[in-house]
């Protein structure tokens, strides 16, 4: 029997061993009920074999369950990599909908204002024209004063043109709300 087996098989190989011993203990009166192996003391070098291949069997299943581990690890940063991805698609895909939507908005209270002022325009109400022209003057000294490379602006325009313009654009406000308080 090779050494696995020996010690696997304890129960066999007593119950075989009774039969042997009782067999030839009956012709002089002796009956063996039992026989029991206690310990088997195999060679050194075999106990050291066998030792090594417990350890070579221990590390084996333990790089096993490292590798296992590594891969479970890095299959799980790639869904979170990848999900984390998809999140900041989405948000990209909301942000630029959202601005697209502000921006259409935008062209429609133009579009509405435009259409207010031609209107009034066609009524022969000239404050309509400054309006626009003030909303224009406006902008454009924003942008003129909020550029980063000038420091020194000169205007060649009159300031009494801007003012008239803001006037008319009080002038609009006070009869849109006058218009407003009669409906």
């Amino acid at each position: 029997m090779d050494l696995d087996e020996l010690l696997s098989n304890r129960d066999k190989i007593n119950a075989q061993l009774l039969h042997v011993v009782d067999d030839a203990t009956t012709p002089w009166g002796v009956k063996a009920t039992r026989i029991e192996i206690k310990d088997i003391a195999p060679p050194r070098d075999l106990v050291d074999a066998m030792a090594r291949q417990m350890k070579a069997e221990r590390e084996k299943r333990a790089q096993i369950l490292e590798a296992e581990g590594l891969r479970q690890s890095q299959i799980l940063k790639a869904e979170g990599e990848k999900r984390s991805a998809i999140l900041t698609a989405e948000g990209e895909k909301e942000a630029a909908f959202r601005e697209a939507e502000a921006r259409e908005r935008l062209a429609e209270a133009e579009v509405r204002a435009t259409a207010m002022v031609s209107e009034a325009i066609s009524k022969g109400d000239i404050n309509a024209i400054n309006y626009f022209i003030a909303q224009k003057y406006t902008d454009a000294l924003q942008n003129i004063a909020s550029a980063p490379n000038e420091k020194l602006v000169l205007m060649p325009l009159e300031a009494s043109n801007l003012i008239g313009s803001l006037a008319g654009i009080a002038e609009v406000a006070r009869t849109a709300m006058k218009k407003g308080d009669v409906r």
